[in-house]
C-alpha cells in the first residue's frame, strides 16, 4: 500500500498531466515545463534530513515516521482536489498545485523509504523492496493506462477527483500501520544535520576517489542517462497526440503492455548482470538505449499506426529495462558503507537530475526544430558517455569488493 501511495503522484505531475494541458490549448513549451514537476523527486535529498530529526507537528500520536507519512500523503490528495477544480484554465493557481503534488509526493518517497528500512531487519528487506514495487506498479498502471482510458470517456477533473480518491486506501493502511520501534538521539542543529547529511558524504567519496577520478566519474553519472529521460517528461504525451494516436490507446500500449516489457527487460538486464558484470552490461545497455530513441522516427513516418507504435514501445521499454539493473548495481559499488543510504540517494539524484532539466526546455526544443530533429537530438548526447566510459573502462571494469575503507 505504501508503494501504491509513492507511485501514484509520480505520473499524475508528469506524462498522464501533459495530455491534460495538451487537450487545453497549452503550447509544446508550456506542458514540458509544467510537466517537469516531477524534478522536485531529484532533489527531495535537499529536505530529507528534516523527515529523520524532526517530527510533524500535530502529528504526535503517529510517530515520526507514519506522520510525516500522513501528512505527506494528506498533501497528495489536496493538491489532486485543487487541480481538479481549478483546472489549467486557471492555470498559475493549477501549476502551483501541481508542484504542490510533486513536492508532497517526493517527500512522501523519502517517509516510506525510511519506513521500509526502519520496520524490518536487513534480511527482510527484498522482500519489502518486492512488495513496495509492486505497488508501485499498479499505482503506474491507475494513473497511466487506467486514467487516460478514462479521460476518453469523462472529464479530465472527475479523474483526478477518482485518483484523489485512490488515495484513501494507502491512507487507511497508514493509520492502521504499526510505527517503527527506533531509539533516536536527540535531533542535531539544521546546520550539523546538513553537513553530516550531504556534505560528509559526498566529501568521502571525494577523498577516496581522488579529485580526478571521483571528477569524471560524476561526469559520466550526470550524462550516462540524458537520452533515457528526455523522453520521460512531458513531451512524449502531445507527441503521441500529435501522432494520431487515441489516449486509450496510448494508454493501453505504452502503460500497460510497455510496463511488463519493462518488467522482461528487467530480468535480462539482472542475468546480464550476472554474467558480465555491472560495467560492461552498462556500457552496452546505455548505448542501446540511446540508439532505441531513433525508432521514434520510424513513427513519425507511419503516424497512427498502432503496430509500428507497439514495435518502438517494445524496443524502448525493453531497453530502459535492461538498463536499471546495471545503474543500480554500478551506483552500489561506487558508495562507502558507512554512507550507504545517503551516498546512494546523492548518486542516484544525479543521474536523474540532468534529464530532468532538459525536460523543462524539451517541448521548446521540439517546437523550434521537429520531433524528429529531437529525437535525434536526444540519441547524439549518449555521445559524451561512450567517451567517458573508454576512458573509465580500466578503472571499473573488474570485479570490485567495496568496504568502508576502500574505494
Amino acid at each position: 500500500m505504501f508503494g501504491f501511495s509513492s507511485g501514484l503522484p509520480f505520473l499524475l505531475v508528469a506524462g498522464t498531466l501533459a495530455y491534460w494541458l495538451k487537450e487545453n490549448g497549452i503550447v509544446l513549451k508550456d506542458i514540458t515545463m509544467i510537466a517537469s514537476a516531477g524534478m522536485t523527486y531529484a532533489l527531495k535529498f535537499l529536505w530529507a534530513p528534516l523527515l529523520d530529526h524532526w517530527q510533524p507537528p500535530g502529528f504526535e500520536r503517529l510517530g515520526r515516521r507514519r506522520g510525516w507519512l500522513l501528512l505527506s500523503q494528506l498533501g497528495v490528495v489536496a493538491g489532486l482536489l485543487v487541480m481538479a477544480s481549478t483546472t489549467p484554465a486557471h492555470l498559475t493557481m493549477f501549476v502551483a498545485a501541481t508542484l504542490a503534488v510533486a513536492f508532497f509526493g517526493a517527500t512522501q518517497d523519502i517517509a516510506v523509504d525510511a519506513y521500509r528500512i526502519e520496520i524490518a531487519p536487513a534480511e527482510d528487506q527484498g522482500a519489502l523492496v518486492a512488495t513496495y514495487s509492486l505497488g508501485y506498479r499498479i499505482a503506474l498502471i491507475l494513473a497511466g493506462a487506467l486514467a487516460l482510458i478514462l479521460a476518453d470517456h469523462i472529464a479530465w477533473s472527475w479523474v483526478y477527483v477518482l485518483m484523489a480518491m485512490a488515495m484513501g486506501l494507502p491512507i487507511a493502511a497508514n493509520l492502521l500501520a504499526s510505527e517503527p520501534s527506533t531509539h533516536r538521539p536527540p535531533s542535531p542543529p539544521w546546520r550539523r544535520a546538513m553537513r553530516e547529511g550531504i556534505v560528509d558524504p559526498f566529501a568521502d567519496f571525494l577523498r577516496r576517489y581522488g579529485w580526478h577520478v571521483a571528477g569524471v566519474t560524476l561526469l559520466f553519472i550526470l550524462l550516462f542517462k540524458i537520452p533515457e529521460q528526455a523522453l520521460v517528461g512531458g513531451v512524449m504525451s502531445p507527441f503521441y497526440l500529435d501522432m494520431q494516436f487515441s489516449k486509450s490507446q496510448v494508454g493501453a500500449i505504452t502503460k500497460i503492455y510497455g510496463v511488463w516489457i519493462g518488467i522482461a527487460g528487467v530480468f535480462i538486464g539482472g542475468a546480464a548482470v550476472a554474467r558480465c558484470g555491472a560495467w560492461r552490461t552498462l556500457s552496452a545497455t546505455i548505448v542501446l538505449c540511446g540508439c532505441s530513441n531513433l525508432l521514434y522516427l520510424w513513427l513519425i513516418a507511419n503516424p497512427g499506426n498502432v503496430l509500428v507504435l507497439t514495435a518502438v514501445i517494445s524496443c524502448e521499454n525493453l531497453t530502459l529495462g535492461m538498463l536499471g539493473p546495471p545503474t543500480v548495481a554500478f551506483l552500489s559499488s561506487l558508495v562507502n558503507r558507512q554512507h550507504t543510504a545517503t551516498q546512494y540517494a546523492l548518486l542516484s539524484s544525479l543521474v536523474n537530475l540532468p534529464g530532468k532539466l532538459l525536460g523543462f526546455f524539451a517541448g521548446g526544443i521540439a517546437a523550434a526544430t521537429g520531433y524528429g530533429t529531437y529525437f535525434v537530438i536526444t540519441t547524439l548526447a549518449v555521445l559524451p558517455s561512450v567517451v567517458l566510459i573508454a576512458y573509465l573502462w580500466r578503472r571499473f571494469d573488474r570485479p570490485r569488493i567495496v568496504t568502508a575503507d576502500s574505494p
